[in-house]
C-alpha cells in the first residue's frame, strides 16, 4: 500500500523537473504505482483534491477512473482528454503530443481509447446531470483533472471508464467510506470490486507505457487556457 506520509516524503526529495502521476484514491495510486517503471512517482491527491496540499508545479499525469457521460463510451474505455473544463467555463488544452501518446499506447495494449473534452465536476455525474454535461459537448467526467490543470498547465491525462448512463453510481461514492453503511449500495459495491481494481490497472498499464516520453511533450506543449465557449 501507499500511505499519504510516503508519498509526502517522495514530494520532498523530487527534482521538479520530475514526470509526476497523480491519482485521486488509494486504489487508483497503489495500482498506478504498480505498473510504473523506476523512477516515476505517483502521488495521492484525494477525491476532488480534498486534503491535498500543492507543492511548487510540475509536469503531471493525471491517472485513474472517470465517468462516460455518452451511452456510446462504455466501461473499461480509456478517455484522454485534448481539452478539459471546470464548471465555471474555465478550460485548458493539453499538449497534442501527449494525447498522441498515450491513445498510442493504449490501443498498442489492445484497449479501446478515444480522445475529447473532459469536465471535471466537484460531484458524481448522474442522470440529469450526466446529460446536461454531455449536451455540452463533454464526453466524460471526473473530480480531479481540471483542478490539477489549473495547478499546473504541463499536464495530461489517461482516464479509464468506470461508470456510464447504463450503469451509474450513487453520488455518494464520492466518498467512498461512507458507502459501506448502507445496505442498498452493497450490490454497486460488490460490481465495483471486481470492475475498479480492473480499470484503475488499466490506467496504470497505460501512462506506464507512454512515461518515457511524455516529460518532453509536456514541457514542449503547454496546455492554454480559454472558456467553454471558445
Amino acid at each position: 500500500m501507499l500511505p499519504e506520509a510516503g508519498m509526502a516524503e517522495q514530494r520532498g526529495s523530487r527534482p521538479q523537473s520530475a514526470l509526476t502521476v497523480l491519482a485521486a484514491t488509494r486504489l487508483e495510486a497503489v495500482m498506478a504505482q504498480l505498473a510504473m517503471p523506476r523512477g516515476i512517482a505517483v502521488e495521492r491527491v484525494g477525491v476532488g483534491l480534498r486534503g491535498w496540499t500543492p507543492s511548487a508545479p510540475r509536469p503531471f499525469v493525471s491517472c485513474g477512473l472517470a465517468g462516460s457521460l455518452c451511452a456510446s463510451i462504455r466501461p473499461g474505455t480509456v478517455v484522454v482528454p485534448d481539452r478539459v473544463g471546470l464548471p465555471d467555463g474555465e478550460c485548458f488544452s493539453c499538449s497534442a503530443l501527449a494525447v498522441r501518446q498515450l491513445v498510442d499506447e493504449a490501443r498498442r495494449l489492445g484497449f479501446e481509447a478515444v480522445v475529447g473534452p473532459l469536465i471535471t465536476l466537484p460531484f458524481i455525474a448522474t442522470g440529469e446531470s450526466r446529460a446536461a454535461w454531455r449536451d455540452r459537448g463533454f464526453i466524460a467526467a471526473d473530480m480531479e483533472t481540471g483542478l490539477l490543470l489549473r495547478w499546473c498547465s504541463q499536464g495530461a491525462a489517461a482516464r479509464v471508464i468506470l461508470d456510464s448512463p447504463e450503469r451509474e453510481l450513487a453520488p455518494r461514492w464520492s466518498s467512498p467510506r461512507r458507502v459501506g453503511i448502507d445496505p442498498r449500495l452493497w450490490p454497486e459495491l460488490a460490481w465495483l470490486g471486481i470492475a475498479a481494481p480492473r480499470f484503475a490497472q488499466r490506467s496504470g498499464r497505460v501512462v506506464a507505457a507512454a512515461a518515457p516520453g511524455l516529460l518532453t511533450s509536456l514541457k514542449r506543449g503547454p496546455g492554454c487556457t480559454g472558456t467553454l465557449t471558445d
